[in-house]
């Protein structure tokens, strides 16, 4: 890999900059590739390995909290590692990943590849985000933007192919390798600019104080409490919304943050600490309920003959075209004004979404899917143009926020709204369907107190009910014991109705298929009909409590448009909105 270029925007001009821009944009493709791939692998590893539901959780969540951890500790020393050795460590974990997953042997091999996924997503976000910032020091939210049409163009590329044809899931991991191998060798060539902030003399210790001790402590914060979940530690507060980590990581984001706000003297700019708070909003707008969105299709989708998942490529297709043309929208528009437009699509397509039938549904998830096509890339191009200082920090903490707060916030917003229309719905409809399936005590939120399904009894009627299917499409039970399928929703049920929390014991099919017997699981044709019509009924309520809620969330987006207006109307009592150029500080031109 060559040396670095010498100064922001240097990476021998045009042809440089155009090998480093591809270089990063197939990086880009291959972590979305990963990304994708992964998930739709997960219910054929299921079946492969006999994966019970929490292990598909465990390996889903093991590919997503490596990146936010990653995405901030490389920003903190990427200035002083280099770009390049960076992208070597991502093209590593990558490759190692992708052996790792298609040579599979059982759960861990599994989660290892995950977790390396994962570090290399983390990996390539904190590189090619200030990399192209700083080789297009004039463009730089026009370029990142379309930067990051490569997300969503990776989940196009190997989602239609994966829904379209029959592929087994070693095939499907294999195809990681094509836009792997394709940026590791545009990465031999690339020569990777100079940060802006290095070149124009910025210390260390003033791009730490952009965030300040604030952001220092929102960031550690969400670290500190996924590393909290993943390691299954005792919360040292329990309020259902902003609670405290594990003792020991409470203890480590006081003291980081003190010693961090003494060595800044810096609570952080106001400007970016809204942005911070603001990508938790938007992140839960753009990630959290895009599931939901498809699950809405899947009849529509059904009755076309088509797969309701291909609702999503659809969605994904809008975004990378849109995001190729954002060229004559910034100028006109501005980044803030490029976010403002689109809180408010996203708003009208949620409201609309909340209320859209039948094909209407695609209407509504078109408007959405325009609305949110702007979100991220814009956010980091904002960042990058007025909190250039901060170097790759800024720009990569803002996204790191985005990715762990959808889950660790976003997510309790949106189930607290969503069992709570359950609640109300299913009390409606049938007061005795209510009475089995609901929870029998109240929960506690920040929001207020609410009930929420029963999931055991949730399970049994989903459970019965595909055991049930299972006997009927094979009758012979030898037939029936040697099914690997048929195997993995014994393990499930068992898991889920008789097996005791923290009971790890290993137990053999004949086991778990008499102890459902035993507890009359295992149900004739006119037991199944009486479960179908409650698992017709939770699926309704469910529909209409997501519909529900969508209505609810549009009020995030309405949130952030407000938040973005009134910085448009800051701007504007300025002169109006400028990117602040360090070179030309550096310099004292113009």
């Amino acid at each position: 890999m060559s040396q670095p270029a010498k100064s922001p925007g240097e990476a021998a001009q045009p042809q440089g900059q155009t090998l480093l821009f591809v270089a990063c944009f197939a990086a880009l493709v291959a972590t979305s590739f990963s990304f994708i791939i992964r998930v739709l692998c997960m219910d054929a590893w299921q079946v492969y390995f006999g994966l019970s539901e929490t292990q598909k959780g465990e390996i889903f969540g093991a590919g997503m909290w490596p990146f936010g951890l990653s995405i901030v500790l490389f920003s903190l020393i990427i200035d002083r590692v280099g770009y390049g050795k960076s992208m070597i460590f991502a093209f590593a974990c990558h490759t190692v990943s992708a052996i790792l997953l298609i040579s599979a042997k059982d759960y861990w091999w599994l989660y290892a590849g995950s977790i390396l996924n994962g570090l290399a997503a983390g990996t390539v976000e904190a590189v090619i985000n200030p990399a192209i910032a700083s080789a297009y020091p004039k463009a730089k939210t026009k370029m990142l933007t379309i930067l990051h049409a490569g997300w969503p163009a990776g989940m196009v590329f190997a989602g239609i192919p994966i829904l379209l044809l029959g592929m087994s899931w070693q095939v499907r991991v294999g195809i990681i390798f094509i836009p792997v191998i394709l940026y590791g060798l545009l990465l031999l060539k690339a020569r990777f600019p100079v940060s802006e902030r290095v070149v124009a003399g910025v210390s260390y210790r003033e791009m730490l104080a952009e965030p300040g001790a604030i952001g220092c402590l929102i960031v550690l914060y969400m670290i500190c409490m996924e590393l909290n979940r993943v390691f299954r530690l005792e919360n040292l507060t329990n309020t259902g919304f902003i609670d405290l980590p594990s003792l020991p990581f409470t203890i480590a984001i006081a003291v980081i943050t003190l010693g961090y706000l003494a060595y800044t003297r810096s609570l952080g700019r106001p400007m970016y600490i809204l942005l911070l708070f603001v990508m938790i909003l938007l992140a839960t707008t753009e990630l959290g309920i895009d599931s939901w969105v498809s699950d809405l299709m899947k009849k529509p989708m059904g009755e076309l003959g088509l797969p309701g998942g291909l609702l999503l490529i659809y969605m994904q297709i809008i975004m990378m075209v849109l995001r190729f043309c954002i060229g004559p929208i910034e100028r006109a528009l501005k980044p803030l004004g490029v976010l403002f437009t689109c809180a408010v699509l996203a708003a009208v397509g949620l409201l609309f979404l909340s209320k859209a039938a039948g094909a209407a549904i695609l209407v509504a998830a078109t408007i959405y899917g325009v609305g949110k096509t702007f979100f991220w890339p814009v956010t980091l191009g904002l960042c990058a143009e007025r909190f250039p200082r901060g170097g790759a920090l800024t720009l990569n903490a803002v996204s790191g926020v985005g990715m762990l707060g959808v889950g660790i916030i976003g997510s309790q917003i949106l189930g607290f709204w969503q069992d709570t229309s359950i609640d109300r719905e299913l009390l409606a409809r049938d007061k005795a369907a209510h009475a089995r399936l609901m929870a029998k005590e109240e929960k506690r939120s920040v929001f207020g107190h609410y009930r929420s399904l029963d999931q055991k009894a949730v399970n049994e009627v989903a459970d019965k009910l595909a055991l049930f299917a299972a006997r009927s499409a094979t009758p012979y039970e030898q037939k029936l014991a040697q099914d690997p399928a048929y195997q993995t929703l014994v393990r499930n049920a068992y898991d889920h109705l008789v097996r005791k929390e923290g009971d790890t014991s290993a137990k053999s099919f004949e086991e778990m298929h008499k102890a459902l017997a035993e507890l009359k699981v295992l149900v004739d044709k006119a037991e199944a009909d009486i479960v179908a019509k409650d698992q017709a009924l939770l699926d309704d309520v469910t529909t209409a409590a997501k519909r529900s809620v969508m209505g609810r969330v549009a009020a995030l987006p309405a949130i952030m448009a407000v938040c973005y207006l009134a910085l448009i109307l800051y701007f504007v009592s300025k002169g109006g909105y400028k990117a602040i150029d360090l070179m030309a500080e550096k310099g004292g031109g113009h």
